[in-house]
């Protein structure tokens, strides 16, 4: 008698439907985005601990950078991989409140170096990782966000489905793929309440746990296909109130890539509804403002409640910080979260003035809209309100090509990239569904690790 598969036995299956060019174009935006934040993220102190850690410890010695000769694929994915969210503007899926970009792309592109993939290759696995992450993403209860990280414990999933598919993995090494990859799953959230880096190390060890998992996979090294809905498994484990079978829900529904959103402020999502909705107050006076009332949904409270942010990286988890940023300078730029800004009397007489609230309308429409209600009290008492539904780079307020490719400009420009490569990257992604190989691309990017000192 043949047993009834798996979840991840019927998931591979719709890991494995056709990949228009359209979808393949929508895998160029999140590659160029991911790329813009990873160049960025060079430039912070995080990246130069790392790069002192491999060059002393790494197997690879220097040669580490992407598209290098003879790089360690190991050391320089533990790198890559920790780079896509120090800015805080990597892409997101709402329902599973995650974000994919910074684990699957980078290690898409570390088997596209080890198999010398083409760039349909590596856009589809793109489109692959991004597919398995968010459906198992979604299956998880809101209890297992309280807790965990969603983009470690689900990301490895993602990482081995891009792998898996660049390797050419039948079904089943696929299934023991996933399974393997998932089985190591952490990444706690109680590294929030420090300051400390250990969230970017979460992306890098999940991308690395996925890869491995793909390379192991390849020799026949086996995984319990049961591993998402079994006793002793991922949802038993992590969720009480998990729904298994979102996992292979709508699987004629287009590619989940499209779900994803654009971050355009260089802060925790949770706080952009509210960037929005002041934004939307239009122009008042700093000094004739009485009190700033943000209301929201409870996550963002939860995550992003901090009156008095000491460091660059706690100011983008301010909801006060960004709020009284917004008011005061209209659109909060990378510059609005250095040291500089947080020590402003502006800044924080206005922080002071902000008072949070938890909406049950938010609640109720999230994680499925990021909404949020700003209403300001001026000296003479009078009012004026804003409310929004949803965040400015959602599928409902997309952002446009342009403003994707004026994102990447921008964290290029921060990174002190200089026009001409910059520009000549953009160009290269946005065009790769018609290149022969990858080597044009990994040419640029070394160009722009040679301005950065490494990539």
């Amino acid at each position: 008698m043949k047993l009834p598969e798996t979840l991840l036995q019927q998931l591979v299956p719709l890991l494995s439907r056709e990949i228009d060019e359209s979808t393949l174009a929508r895998a160029q935006l999140h590659l160029l985005d991911w790329l813009g934040c990873a160049v960025y993220g060079t430039t912070s102190e995080m990246a130069g601990k790392l790069q002192s850690y491999l060059a002393q410890w790494g197997t690879a010695g220097e040669n580490w950078n992407l598209g290098g000769k003879d790089t360690g694929w190991q050391d320089a994915l533990q790198y890559h991989g920790a780079l896509g969210s120090v800015s805080e503007m990597d892409d997101l899926h709402r329902n599973s409140t995650l974000h994919p970009g910074p684990v699957i792309i980078p290690a898409a592109l570390a088997v596209a170096e080890m198999v010398r993939a083409k760039p349909s290759k590596l856009l589809g696995a793109i489109v692959v990782g991004y597919e398995a992450m968010i459906r198992i993403g979604r299956a998880l209860g809101r209890d297992h966000y309280a807790l965990y990280h969603s983009t470690s414990t689900c990301g490895s999933f993602g990482a081995a489905a891009a792998a898996a598919y660049m390797l050419a993995l039948g079904p089943e090494e696929t299934v023991w793929a996933l399974a393997n990859a998932g089985s190591r799953t952490g990444g706690f959230w109680q590294m929030r309440h420090e300051a400390v880096e250990t969230k970017h190390l979460h992306n890098a060890a999940a991308a690395h746990a996925g890869v491995q998992a793909a390379l192991l996979a390849s020799e026949q090294l086996r995984g319990p296909a049961s591993l998402l809905e079994g006793t002793q498994g991922f949802f038993a484990a992590t969720s009480s109130r998990a729904l298994p079978l979102a996992v292979i829900e709508n699987a004629s529904d287009n590619w989940l890539l499209f779900q994803c959103s654009f971050k355009p402020w260089p802060a925790c999502r949770h706080t952009h509804p509210a960037i929005d909705a002041v934004r939307a107050l239009g122009d008042l006076p700093s000094d004739e403002v009485s009190l700033l009332q943000i209301c929201t949904y409870a996550d963002a409270l939860q995550f992003c409640d901090r009156l008095q942010p000491l460091s660059p990286a706690e100011a983008r988890f301010s909801l006060q910080h960004c709020a009284a940023v917004a008011l005061l300078y209209g659109e909060p730029g990378i510059g609005h979260f250095e040291r500089d800004y947080l020590q402003r009397e502006e800044v924080i007489a206005l922080r002071s003035r902000v008072e949070l609230r938890v909406g049950e309308e938010f609640e109720l429409a999230y994680p499925g809209h990021f909404g949020a209600r700003a209403r300001v009290t001026l000296r003479d008492g009078s009012t004026r309100e804003t409310v929004l539904n949803d965040a400015w780079g959602d599928p409902e307020w997309p952002l446009s090509m342009s403003d994707i490719i004026h994102k990447a400009q921008t964290l290029f420009a921060a990174a002190a990239i200089p026009e001409k490569p910059a520009g000549d990257v953009v160009e290269v992604v946005l065009n790769l569904c018609r290149q022969d190989d990858l080597s044009g691309l990994f040419s640029l990017v070394r160009t722009l690790g040679d301005h950065r000192g490494r990539l």
